[in-house]
């Protein structure tokens, strides 16, 4: 049930976040901090976040105890907080209110006119990081809430003093149906997160509910089924972009202009522009035309969009280049899902290394289980596949999943229990002229720094 967030804010001047640490806490921080707010919050660990936030003037405290909520008007906490935080009780104890994220944020979208909530199964990152890119390069101070950090801004989002707002919209649990889009994007919908969607149709209709939610239109691929599906005979304004005749915003000649690096045409309105990318891969074709076609949707021009799409060059952890040792490119994706390791690998084997190697954390039991033999097929593309066991974040191993399973089907494949164990492999087996990229949405990225250390030392 969503909470009243408005009828709390109403008289409230000071805000406790838990958790406040958190990549997806910050851009909610920044902006409730810019409309005034005296903000102060709790987390485990210091980190570049915290440091940020005191820089902002908000009161940070490491470790959380009871009486950090003494004085808040509102405690607002994040998705993964553990039972029996002891702030919480104490909030209860207190009868302060107490705000989900999720909630939060859906208030925070309500605040402005033209609130771009951006959702998908993939993509969403790269395409809410274009559109900001675009807006803020226009100069038309948008604020916006990402879930990976864009190296424009330094962070996850910001807080801008326009009416114009950019927000990655989750589809887990339904977090995306607690905000309020002036434009619903679709990107794609494929088979992930039935743990709690349970089939594909439930999941469709979750993302038609997310649709139907547009206070002005809707932005959706055409290219994808499911999406179509999701968006067949709504009420209201469905804006499509896509290959097809039927596209407001029709896409062609995409070709490679360097290796793996595309361009793309884009037609509009009897007239057709053309653009650039400058993140390696087929795939962000579609991001970059449904952040184009969202961008023209605001007013934005040609040019605005020309521009911001050549300055972005990736979000954090989206084939992310963390060093050169010794000859040995290492990068760092959040690839997670069959479908974007497919296409990751894909556009680091264009990208004329030598060999690719493929360092795997396979991220909760359900999703391994059931996509076990696309997450082989899917691997196999490297030349080279390293695994850890599998990282269960919300769930216990009832299923008897194991990574064992899922390397018995790509030959060659070795896997580990632990970082030390794959950096050794790479860092013994990698010779100069080879790409080892680190994947998943677990803590994998680790995996990366530690390696490059490895090398360095070697």
């Amino acid at each position: 049930m969503k909470v009243n967030v408005s009828e709390i804010l109403k008289n409230a001047k000071k805000l406790h976040f838990i958790g406040i640490g958190g990549s997806g806490m910050f851009p909610i921080v920044q902006i409730m901090k810019s409309k005034g707010y005296e903000i102060a919050g709790s987390d485990v660990l210091e980190g570049d976040i915290i440091e940020k936030e005191r820089k902002l003037g908000c009161d940070v405290s490491i470790g959380h105890s009871a009486h950090n909520v003494d004085g808040a008007d509102a405690v607002i906490v994040t998705a993964a907080l553990l039972p029996g935080n002891p702030e919480v009780e104490r909030a209860e104890q207190l009868g302060i209110p107490i705000i989900p994220r999720a909630d939060m944020l859906g208030y925070i979208t309500a605040q402005y006119d033209k609130a771009v909530c951006i959702s998908g199964t993939h993509g969403k990152t790269t395409t809410s990081s274009m559109l900001t890119s675009i807006l803020v390069l226009a100069g038309r101070n948008p604020s916006a809430v990402i879930g990976g950090k864009l190296p424009l801004i330094d962070g996850y989002g910001l807080a801008g003093s326009g009416d114009e707002m950019v927000c990655e919209a989750c589809e887990f649990v339904d977090t995306f149906l607690h905000l309020s889009p002036a434009y619903s994007v679709i990107l794609d919908i494929d088979n992930d997160h039935l743990d709690y969607f349970k089939t594909m149709e439930n999941s469709i209709a979750s993302f038609r509910k997310f649709a139907g939610m547009a206070k002005y239109a809707v932005i959706a691929n055409a290219d994808d089924e499911n999406t179509l599906n999701a968006v067949n005979g709504l009420d209201g304004k469905v804006i499509f972009f896509g290959h097809g005749d039927n596209c407001k915003y029709r896409i062609s000649d995409e070709k490679p202009y360097s290796r793996a690096f595309y361009s793309f045409k884009l037609t509009h309105d009897g007239v057709t522009d053309e653009f650039r990318l400058n993140c390696p891969g087929e795939q962000f074709v579609c991001d970059g035309a449904a952040a184009a076609a969202a961008a023209f949707e605001l007013g934005c021009t040609a040019e605005d969009i020309r521009r911001g799409l050549d300055s972005f060059k990736g979000a954090g952890r989206r084939f992310e280049i963390v060093a050169e040792v010794n000859g040995i490119t290492i990068a760092d994706d959040y690839a997670h899902h069959p479908t974007e390791l497919r296409v990751t690998l894909q556009a680091a084997k264009a990208m004329g290394y030598n060999r690719v190697f493929a360092v795997f954390q396979p991220f909760t039991y359900s999703r391994t289980k059931l996509l076990l033999d696309d997450f082989a097929d899917a691997l196999s593309v490297a030349d080279q596949v390293v695994m850890t066991e599998i990282m269960g974040s919300r769930e216990v191993n009832t299923i008897g999943i194991y990574t064992k399973d899922l390397a018995e089907k790509i030959p060659g494949s070795v896997w580990y229990e632990g970082f030390d164990g794959v950096c050794g492999y790479c860092a013994e087996h990698a010779e100069s002229g080879d790409l080892v990229i680190t994947l998943g949405c677990g803590d994998i990225y680790k995996a990366a720094r530690i390696l490059k250390g490895m090398l360095e030392n070697r």
